[in-house]
C-alpha cells in the first residue's frame, strides 16, 4: 500500500496516479497533504521541481471529488495564480492529469492568447482555474469572471510575483476572494517582503520548508569559465560540440541576446530555438514542445524560463551571462538534477561578471570548480572575422519641416528632429520622427507582439525583467497606478495626468 493510498485520497485519483506510474511521494508532499486534507491554510518554502504541484493539486482534487457541487456561471471554485505563461499551463497540465477521471472542468488563462476565447470557455463556469494575474484582472474588469465562490486559493512562486511587480494585482485579488477559504501560498525563498504578503492572504497555516537554495547547489556539478565576453560564442559552440549532452538549456541576461546566441548556433550548424517575452505565445508554446519531444537539444532563454520550464532530462544548463541576483542562479541550475538525478551547470563569466559569481558562491555555500578554455579556442577566436563597427549616421534626405534650416521639431536636449521624412538637426544629425534620438529618450515597453502579460492592449509588467535593474517599466508604474487609484478601498487618491482621458490616456503615453 502506497502513502496516497494510506492518506485515503478517492479512488479515482488513486487510479490517475497509478496510471501516470506515481507511487513514492516527494518530501513536500508527505508534510502538505495530511494538513491540507484537513483543511489547513499552508505556507510552504519549496522550489520547483520538488512535486509542489501534486502537494496541493491532489488533496484539493479530493476535495472535489468528495464535495462535488454544479458549477455556476463565470465562476470558479478553485484558483491558482502563476507568475509566467509556462508554468501556468503546467499546473493545467498537471490538474487534468491527477483530476482525468474525476470529470472536472480545468481552464488556463493568461496573456499573449485571444481574450474573447478565454472569456466563452469561462462563462458556464469551471472547476479550477488557473491564471497569470495580469489577465484575470482583464477578465474580471470585463465580467467575465467572479472570484465570490473560489473555496481554494493557490499562490505559487510568490517571490516571483513580486520581482515581476505583481504586488498591487494581488492585493486586489485577494479584496475579491471570500474571506473563508482555504489558502496555499508557495515562495522558493521567505524574506520579509514576501513573508508580509503571506500574512494577508493566509490564516493560521501549517509552515512547510523543504529543498532549501543550498540542496539543488549541491546536487549539480557547477564549472566557471573566465572568458572575454566577445569569445562566449565560440566558448558556447565548441562546449556544446564536445559535451555529451541530452538536453540543454542556455541561459541570457535579455531578449536581444538570447536571439543572437541562436543565430550563432545555427551558423555553426547547431539547430536550437529561443524563448522569451518578444516572442508570441504560439512560438514560445511551439519551442518549449519541440525542445520536450527532443526534436531540438538546444534552448536558450532569458529568466522568464527559469521556473516555467520543467523538462525531464536536462543534462546541462548554460550560463552564458551570469544573473546580477544570485537567487535566479540557483533558479535556473534547479533545470537539470531533477527528482533526484545529477546535472551539470557551465557558467561563463567575463571581468564585469566575477563579482556576480561571487554573491552566488555566498549564496549557495558552493564553490564551482574552474575549467580552463578548451584545446582550439584561441584558433577559433582567432577565425572569427573582426567586429562591425556602428555605421554613421546618414545624410539627410529632406521632408516636410526637416530638410530646411529651422525645420522639423526640437527634443529636450535642444536638438532638432526631422519631420515626417526625416532631416538634419542644428549639428547636422540625421533624425526620423519614427525613432527616438540617439542617447535620449527610448520607450519602457518593446514591441506589441505579446510580449507582455495581457498582450497588445494590456500594460502588464514584463515577465521576462527578473533583476535587469531596481527602475521599473513605465508601464509598470502605470499598472500600479491603475492598482492603486481604481482597486484599492482607501487608497490615497492620486493625480497621474490630466483629467481628460483619465488612465487610458495614462496608460497610452506609457506603452
Amino acid at each position: 500500500m502506497s502513502f496516497f493510498q494510506d492518506l485515503g485520497l478517492a479512488q479515482p485519483i488513486l487510479k490517475a496516479l497509478e496510471a501516470a506510474g506515481y507511487d513514492t511521494p516527494t518530501p513536500i508532499q508527505q508534510q502538505a497533504i495530511p494538513s491540507l486534507l484537513e483543511g489547513r491554510d499552508l505556507c510552504g518554502i519549496a522550489q520547483t521541481g520538488t512535486g509542489k504541484t501534486a502537494a496541493f493539486a491532489l488533496p484539493s482534487l479530493h476535495h472535489f471529488a468528495t464535495k462535488p457541487k454544479a458549477r455556476q456561471q463565470y465562476s470558479c471554485r478553485m484558483l491558482v495564480l502563476s507568475p509566467t505563461r509556462e508554468l501556468a499551463a503546467q499546473i493545467a497540465d498537471s490538474f487534468r492529469t491527477y483530476g482525468k477521471f474525476l470529470g472536472l472542468k480545468v481552464d488556463c488563462v493568461f496573456g499573449g492568447m485571444p481574450i474573447f476565447s478565454q472569456k466563452k470557455r469561462l462563462a458556464g463556469g469551471v472547476d479550477i482555474l488557473v491564471a497569470t494575474p495580469g489577465r484575470l484582472i482583464d477578465l474580471i474588469e470585463q465580467r467575465a469572471v467572479t472570484l465570490k465562490d473560489v473555496e481554494i486559493f493557490v499562490l505559487d512562486e510568490a517571490d516571483q510575483m513580486m520581482d515581476l511587480g505583481f504586488i498591487h494585482a494581488l492585493k486586489r485579488i485577494d479584496q475579491l476572494l471570500p474571506k473563508q477559504r482555504q489558502t496555499l501560498f508557495f515562495s522558493a525563498t521567505m524574506p520579509k517582503a514576501i513573508a508580509e504578503l503571506g500574512n494577508r492572504f493566509l490564516n493560521n497555516p501549517v509552515r512547510v520548508s523543504v529543498a532549501p537554495a543550498s540542496t539543488t547547489a549541491e546536487r549539480v556539478e557547477q564549472f566557471v569559465t573566465f572568458v572575454e565576453q566577445r569569445e562566449k560564442q565560440t566558448l558556447l559552440t565548441l562546449k556544446l560540440q564536445s559535451e555529451d549532452i541530452d538536453r540543454a538549456l542556455v541561459f541570457t541576461r535579455t531578449k536581444h541576446g538570447a536571439d543572437r546566441v541562436v543565430r550563432g548556433l545555427a551558423g555553426a550548424g547547431i539547430q536550437s530555438a529561443a524563448i522569451h517575452g518578444n516572442k508570441s505565445q504560439g512560438q514560445r508554446t511551439a519551442a518549449l514542445q519541440a525542445f520536450r519531444d527532443g526534436k531540438i537539444k538546444i534552448l536558450v532563454a532569458t529568466d522568464i524560463a527559469a521556473r516555467g520550464i520543467d523538462v525531464p532530462g536536462v543534462s546541462h544548463v548554460f550560463n552564458f551571462e551570469l544573473p546580477n541576483v544570485p537567487e535566479q542562479y540557483v533558479h535556473r541550475i534547479g533545470r537539470t538534477a531533477r527528482a533526484g538525478r545529477e546535472g551539470i551547470a557551465m557558467s561563463f563569466v567575463a571581468g564585469d561578471e566575477r563579482g556576480y559569481m561571487k554573491d552566488i558562491e555566498r549564496l549557495t555555500g558552493v564553490r564551482a570548480m574552474t575549467l580552463g578554455l578548451p584545446e582550439g579556442f584561441r584558433a577559433a577566436v582567432a577565425a572569427l572575422p573582426p567586429p562591425v563597427a556602428d555605421k554613421k549616421p546618414q545624410q539627410a534626405r529632406g521632408g516636410r519641416g526637416g530638410g530646411q534650416p529651422g525645420g522639423g521639431r526640437t527634443n529636450y536636449a535642444g536638438k532638432k528632429l526631422g519631420g515626417n521624412n526625416g532631416g538634419t538637426g542644428l549639428n547636422g544629425e540625421t533624425r526620423n520622427r519614427t525613432h527616438a534620438p540617439q542617447g535620449g529618450w527610448q520607450p519602457a515597453i518593446g514591441p506589441r507582439d505579446g510580449s507582455r502579460e495581457g498582450g497588445k492592449n494590456d500594460a502588464r509588467p514584463r515577465s521576462d525583467n527578473v533583476g535587469s535593474g531596481d527602475r521599473r517599466p513605465t508601464a509598470d508604474r502605470a499598472f500600479a497606478a491603475r492598482s492603486e487609484n481604481r482597486r484599492d478601498p482607501g487608497a490615497p487618491a492620486r493625480n497621474y495626468g490630466p483629467k481628460k482621458g483619465g488612465y487610458k490616456n495614462a496608460v497610452k503615453r506609457a506603452s
